[in-house]
């Protein structure tokens, strides 16, 4: 058997910031493992862009938000390696159609109400106001609109490729297509099984994703995760110009659907998702082609409010959500094997990946988390309660 004094399970956004964090600690004895190649497609952390914004609706991610925002200003310091790109943000609520859809509101008042408390700046806009300023929109008279300037996008595969270059040169090691088929409380350190063997490691942190509950089934502790396959569309606009980062917003949109899209980034083309509402899956089970329905959805969007925005398809790519049912994170120690440290991101995790991999440092170190992270517990209701309500927030 080897030994480690940690593993961490699971090289994505969470698990690779982890992986950094931990070696700045430690130095040489982390290890971590990946099942797959290094920037897989077959996660949730693949693809060029994410957006990053201080525009929270609940107050335990808005106290998270600006620390976030240093954390990549840390992470890029250090690397030399630009990450996150500001362009404003936009919230957009058509109210009327989240009226007649009977959506369930997250509207700017409660985005507003935790600006104020938080202390961040911002301007709301009537639809008049957002079609001056950004002509690029077409809006039907009843949205609402709120922007914040720091909003932007981080640069989510250059920032695992930067976290895993860190990581390796404070003293890492990394082995890819290294399946973990259990962890295993060992005493009071864990057993990680894996194809090339057992190693030993004085801590584990799992940051597996959709494949979570299949690395804790040796714990005897099983979350009530929901997998989505989500997906998002690249359109290749050959209106360049006006969908520039420096002329165009991240936004979201909510209305009958939530859409969420992107300025020209990554490709040369804009990008299209929607939150939530994909279809359940599971890890191995999980389909790459992406839905019909839903390209024609983003489609139709497009051409009613953004019609220069599209262009011919660049490409649809589908992702995985892992999702607890009251969907917020899971950042803790497992109570009955303290030694064995779980993240979930629940599907929005990303824009704080480099600041959850220093919480997750701290939880493996028994250290007091930096930021509180009291709410991602794994006791609470959400994850104990087998009547708990999945309540998705879209």
């Amino acid at each position: 058997m080897s030994r480690a004094r940690v593993v961490v399970v699971g090289l994505g956004g969470l698990g690779s910031a982890a992986l950094y964090r931990l070696a700045a600690d430690l130095g040489p004895g982390v290890l971590g493992l990946e099942q797959f190649e290094l920037g897989h497609h077959r996660g949730a952390s693949q693809d060029h862009s994410r957006i990053i914004r201080l525009a929270q609706h609940q107050p335990e991610y808005a106290a998270l938000a600006r620390p976030a925002y240093q954390a990549w200003d840390e992470i890029e310091a250090e690397s030399g390696q630009r990450i996150v790109t500001r362009t404003g943000g936009l919230v957009i609520e058509d109210r009327e159609a989240r009226r007649a859809a009977a959506t369930g509101s997250r509207n700017i008042e409660g985005y507003t109400a935790v600006f104020d408390r938080f202390g961040v700046d911002y301007e709301l806009l009537d639809a008049a106001a957002l079609v001056d300023r950004w002509p690029q929109f077409r809006v039907g008279g009843s949205e609402q609109a709120l922007y914040q300037s720091e909003s932007g996008i981080v640069d989510a595969a250059k920032a695992n490729a930067v976290h895993i270059a860190l990581a390796r040169a404070r003293g890492a090691e990394i082995r890819t297509h290294t399946k973990v088929h259990a962890v295993r409380p060992d005493g009071e350190g864990v057993a990680v099984v894996t194809d090339g063997g057992t190693i030993l490691a004085d801590r584990v942190v799992v940051a597996a994703d959709a494949w979570t509950n299949q690395v804790l089934a040796g714990t005897g502790i099983q979350l009530p995760l929901t997998v989505l396959r989500e997906q998002v569309t690249y359109y290749a606009t050959p209106h360049l110009a006006e969908f520039a980062p420096g002329r165009f917003p991240v936004f979201m949109w909510h209305g009958h659907h939530n859409f969420y899209g992107f300025p020209v980034y990554g490709e040369v083309a804009t990008k299209l998702g929607q939150h939530m509402g994909g279809d359940e899956t599971t890890a191995d089970d999980r389909s790459f082609e992406p839905d019909p329905v839903r390209r024609k959805r983003y489609a139709e969007f497009v051409d009613r409010h953004l019609p220069r925005f599209g262009g011919p398809e660049l490409y649809s790519r589908t992702c995985l959500y892992t999702v607890p049912p009251d969907q917020n994170f899971v950042l803790d120690r497992l109570p009955a094997h303290p030694q064995i440290v779980v993240a979930i991101g629940a599907g929005h995790a990303y824009k704080f990946a480099a600041l959850i991999g220093g919480l997750l440092t701290d939880l493996a170190l028994d250290r007091a988390p930096a930021h509180p992270i009291d709410a991602f517990t794994s006791t609470r209701p959400a994850l104990t309660d087998p009547a708990f309500p999945r309540a998705f927030h879209v």
